[in-house]
């Protein structure tokens, strides 16, 4: 605060000494004013930034402490996560006041800028580069002068994105014909992801990734290419989401083969929004991770997820019907069935969680409790 109070000084003070003399005519009396006026407002600003810096401060402490010593809970997930939300609105709020700041009073605010600009934290290494040659001077911008003569460059980088661009790919297949039989030979069809489907497979893998990775419903996803001029229908969309699910399955079986062939598994469920049709619905999403890599296995590690609508017991029963092994997990009730000893094929050989061990000990001993 003492620097903000010192700059806001430091802008005052060329108007407001008394050492200063006063303009004798209108224009220049204008003038002061409203340079002590741009100045005022920049002093404003930055003392809304100070402030905004302090509060900014204060949820990055909460946030902190809330993933330290805060329960490894959904709730306290949830409240981690208003946190960065309020942390990203103060954010955006500060850099508007700075930006007022550095309009009002361009030369005071990059003196007391607190904070440097931030940007990408590492590009890639082969990101493409385009060169933009600004236009040479004719002449002198002092004297005037003609004769020229390159010194150097100064060059400054901005990062840049362009929209997607949408095209249509043909695929021309050429018909020969035989002068000695007579029969016409053309090369094969290429092959789509949707059988005789119009969509390519960058389209489809961008519509499956909005969907169950940025959560985008399909009504969104069409009205944003409606936007961009290719009109969509949800039930289009919906159809190649179906499809999509078919051409996929072969893997999603390979992976689920490869996962349950492990010894080992690590098991553990997450809450999961679900859109409804009034409300959202909570569901789970339960994680099978086979990773033998600690045990010096070389099989690579793997995850399985899958989905259910409530956090039952029956769930993990399906999937794991069949298996048997050494399983790692918290103290879910709805495990104890799978280490039943009449279970079969066999029965499951439980692994505590050593952090959930850790959390039910410092509970007990009233102490801290620890991230899990």
């Amino acid at each position: 605060m003492r620097a903000i109070f010192a700059a806001k000084y430091a802008l005052l003070r060329p108007v407001t000494t008394p050492f200063a003399p006063l303009p004798n005519d209108l224009a220049s009396a204008h003038a002061m004013i409203l340079a002590q006026r741009a100045a005022l407002i920049a002093a404003q600003s930055e003392a809304k930034v100070g402030a905004l810096e302090i509060e900014r401060l204060k949820l990055l402490l909460a946030k902190a402490r809330r993933e330290q010593f805060g329960q490894s809970s959904e709730r306290g997930k949830l409240l981690v996560e208003q946190l960065e939300l309020a942390i990203e609105d103060l954010e955006e709020t500060q850099a508007e006041e700075e930006t007022k700041a550095e309009i009002a009073a361009p030369k005071a605010a990059a003196q007391t800028r607190q904070r440097a600009p931030r940007g990408p934290r590492k590009l890639p290494d082969d990101l493409p580069v385009e060169r933009v040659v600004e236009s040479t001077p004719c002449a002198c911008g002092k004297c005037g002068g003609l004769r020229l003569r390159k010194l150097g460059e100064v060059v400054s980088k901005t990062l840049e994105c362009e929209p997607r661009r949408w095209k249509i790919i043909e695929h021309v297949r050429e018909k020969f014909t035989c002068r000695d039989c007579e029969a016409i030979t053309e090369p094969p069809a290429p092959s789509h992801p949707i059988p005789r489907g119009f969509a390519g497979p960058s389209l489809l893998a961008m519509i499956l990734v909005g969907k169950f990775a940025d959560h985008q419903p399909l009504n969104r996803q069409s009205a944003a290419f409606a936007r961009e001029g290719v009109e969509i229908d949800t039930s289009t969309l919906a159809d190649w989401v179906g499809a999509c699910v078919v051409a996929l399955d072969p893997i999603v079986s390979r992976l689920r083969e490869h996962v349950l062939a492990a010894e080992r598994l690590h098991v553990d469920d997450t809450t999961v929004p679900v859109l409804a049709k009034t409300k959202t619905r909570t569901g789970r999403l339960w994680t099978y991770v086979r990773d033998d890599r600690p045990f010096g296995g070389a099989d690579p590690p793997a995850a399985l997820y899958d989905y259910s609508p409530s956090r039952h017991g029956e769930h993990p029963r399906r999937v794991l019907a069949d298996w048997s092994g050494v399983m790692q997990a918290d103290a879910f009730s709805g495990y104890n069935a799978l280490y039943a000893e009449d279970r079969r094929p066999a029965p499951i050989v439980e692994a505590a969680c050593w952090a959930h061990y850790l959390e039910y000990v410092f509970i007990r001993s009233g102490g801290l409790m620890p991230r899990s």
